[in-house]
C-alpha cells in the first residue's frame, strides 16, 4: 500500500513540476509518467485521466490555502479586521507559493469541480474560512452586506495574485518582482482599512 501511494504521490509531484514549467497545457498522462520514472501506464492506474490528475491537484490546493488562510487569522489576534487583512495576505502568499496548485484550482475549464465531491468538499472549506473572517471583522453589518465585502475581498486578493503570476505588474506598470508581494500587501492593507473606515 505505501509503494502504491509513493507511486501516486510521484505523479502529482511530477505533475505539479510540469504545470510549473508550461501551464496547465504542459501536463498529459506520458509526460507526467515520464517525468515520475514510471510506466506509462502508472498515471491511469491511479488517476484515470489527466482530468483527474488536475482535480487531485486542485483538491490538495485548497487544503492548503484553507490551512494558510486558517493559521493566518490565528495570528492576526483577535482584532477582527486584522484578522482579514492577514487573510487577504496569505491568500496572495499561498498562489505565489503554489503557483501550480492555483491554476488546477480555478480553471473549470480544465476542472469541473462539480465532477469532483472531494475536491469540491475542499473548495467549500477553504472558503468557508475567508467567509468566517468576514462575518467576525463586520459582525454589524447585515448578511448580504457581509456577502457582498467578501465577494469584493476574495476579487481583490484573487486579481492581485493573478496579475502577479501572470506577469502584468511588471509589464503594465513597470513593478519589479522583487517589489510585488510589498505591493500586493499594501492594497490589501488600504482595501481593508478603507472598509473599516466607513463603518463596513
Amino acid at each position: 500500500m505505501q509503494k502504491g501511494n509513493d507511486f501516486r504521490q510521484k505523479v502529482l509531484k511530477a505533475s505539479l513540476a510540469l504545470i510549473e514549467e508550461g501551464g496547465l497545457d504542459r501536463l498529459s498522462m506520458r509526460e507526467a509518467a515520464r517525468k515520475a520514472g514510471v510506466s506509462h501506464q502508472t498515471p491511469y492506474y491511479f488517476f484515470g485521466d489527466r482530468e483527474a490528475i488536475l482535480a487531485a491537484i486542485a483538491g490538495e490546493g485548497f487544503t492548503k490555502l484553507g490551512q494558510s488562510l486558517m493559521r493566518a487569522a490565528a495570528q492576526a489576534g483577535s482584532e477582527p479586521i486584522k484578522a482579514v487583512e492577514a487573510i487577504g495576505r496569505a491568500y496572495v502568499d499561498f498562489a505565489l507559493r503554489h503557483p501550480a496548485h492555483f491554476q488546477a484550482m480555478f480553471r473549470a475549464d480544465a476542472v469541473p469541480l462539480e465532477r469532483y465531491p472531494e475536491a469540491r468538499k475542499r473548495e467549500d472549506e477553504a472558503f468557508g474560512k475567508l467567509l468566517e473572517g468576514i462575518d467576525k471583522a463586520f459582525s454589524n453589518q447585515p448578511a448580504e452586506v457581509r456577502r457582498i465585502i467578501a465577494i469584493a475581498s476574495w476579487a481583490m486578493v484573487h486579481g492581485l495574485a493573478t496579475l502577479i503570476l501572470e506577469g502584468s505588474l511588471a509589464r503594465k506598470l513597470g513593478i519589479p518582482r522583487a517589489r510585488q508581494r510589498q505591493v500586493a500587501n499594501e492594497v490589501i492593507g488600504t482595501f481593508t482599512r478603507l472598509f473599516a473606515k466607513n463603518g463596513m
